[in-house]
This record gives structure tokens, C-alpha cells and sequence, in this order.
């Protein structure tokens, strides 16, 4: 990866990577239940998600060897960095949330087939 490359443009422009990181914040999760904690999102989004952030070593995945197989996700140091990073995004979305969803519905009453 050069300097200056498209590094953190996924992480940030991802729907779900956001929402598992701050979800993990709180202290280690398992699958069920950050599945459990993000309404909305498909297990094999969250299996791609949690594969995508362990690779850039925004979270650990340990596997306990038990029965039935246990796995834990956790933030490791450098996910525990980019919490103060995404938390005035998070409070943007939560400002501003509104106004999103009353353009989102003004445009799609312009954009419907009858205008």
C-alpha cells in the first residue's frame, strides 16, 4: 500500500464497519451477539464485515475450542484508536439523522413515476 492509497476509504464508507467497531467498544462480543445488536444486517454481511475488519487489524477473532465451537471478537489496539475518530460521526448521524430521512422522502416523492 503506497502513501496517500485508498486504506481507510472502505472502512469508512462501509454501511456496517462503523457499527460493529462502536458495538465492540463496549468490551468482547460474540457472533450472535453483535448479530443481535445490529438490527438489519445479514449474517453473511456480518461474517464479510468481521473477516474485512480482522484483516486490517481493527479486531481479534479468538476460537475457543469447546462444543459447540465458541468464537469471541474483540477490538484490538489499533480499533480501540479509530473510536475517538468516528465519535463526532456518530454524533453527526445523530444530529442530522433526521434531515437525511426527510430528504430521502422528498426525493423519492419527486422521483416516483407519476411526476
Amino acid at each position: 500500500m503506497t502513501a496517500g492509497g485508498p486504506c481507510t476509504a472502505p472502512l469508512i464508507a462501509d454501511k456496517w464497519s462503523l457499527p460493529v467497531i462502536g458495538r465492540l467498544a463496549d468490551g468482547p462480543r460474540r457472533f450472535t451477539e453483535l448479530k443481535r445488536a445490529l438490527p438489519g444486517i445479514s449474517q453473511r454481511v456480518l461474517t464479510a464485515t468481521l473477516r474485512t475488519l480482522e484483516r486490517d487489524g481493527f479486531v481479534n477473532r479468538t476460537v475457543y475450542a469447546v462444543m459447540p465451537p465458541n468464537v469471541t471478537y474483540r477490538l484490538t489496539p489499533l480499533g480501540e484508536s479509530i473510536l475517538g475518530a468516528a465519535a463526532p460521526m456518530r454524533a453527526w448521524k445523530n444530529t442530522h439523522l433526521p434531515e437525511v430521512e426527510r430528504a430521502r422522502l422528498d426525493y423519492d416523492a419527486r422521483a416516483t413515476p407519476d411526476n
